[in-house]
C-alpha cells in the first residue's frame, strides 16, 4: 500500500486490518478520533508507534510530552505544520511495507549497495 492507497481509506468507516498499529493510529486521527490513536501506540515498544504518539502530543497541545517521545522515535522535534507531520509519518511507515503488508528489512551498514 502506497500513500495514495492509504489515504483512498480514509473514505472507507473503518481502517484496513493489515495495518500496523501506528499506521491504523493516524488512520483514526485523520477522522477525529485522537483517543483512539492515542490508545493504539500508548505503551508500544516500537519507534514507529513512539513516532505517531509524538506527533499525537504534539497536536494536543502538549510540547514536553512530545519531545519526549520525539526522542523515543530518535526523531527531531517537527515544526512545521500538523497536516505536514502526518503526511510525512505516513509515508515513511508505508514505504517500509511491502504489497502484502510485511516489514521489509531496513537496510544495516553493513549492506552493499546493488
Amino acid at each position: 500500500m502506497d500513500f495514495t492507497d492509504f489515504f483512498a481509506t480514509l473514505r472507507e468507516p473503518t481502517p484496513p486490518i493489515r495495518l500496523s498499529p501506528a499506521l491504523q493510529a493516524l488512520w483514526h486521527d485523520a477522522h477525529g478520533n485522537w483517543q483512539e490513536a492515542h490508545a493504539l501506540v500508548d505503551g508500544a515498544p516500537d519507534a514507529d508507534s513512539a513516532w505517531v504518539h509524538a506527533y499525537l502530543h504534539r497536536k494536543e497541545g502538549d510540547q514536553t510530552n512530545a519531545a519526549y517521545w520525539y526522542g523515543k522515535a530518535n526523531k527531531p522535534v517537527y515544526d512545521g505544520t500538523l497536516e505536514a507531520e502526518w503526511r510525512t509519518i505516513s509515508d515513511a511507515l508505508l514505504r517500509v511495507v511491502n504489497h502484502r503488508g510485511k516489514k521489509r528489512r531496513r537496510p544495516t551498514k553493513g549492506d552493499k549497495d546493488l
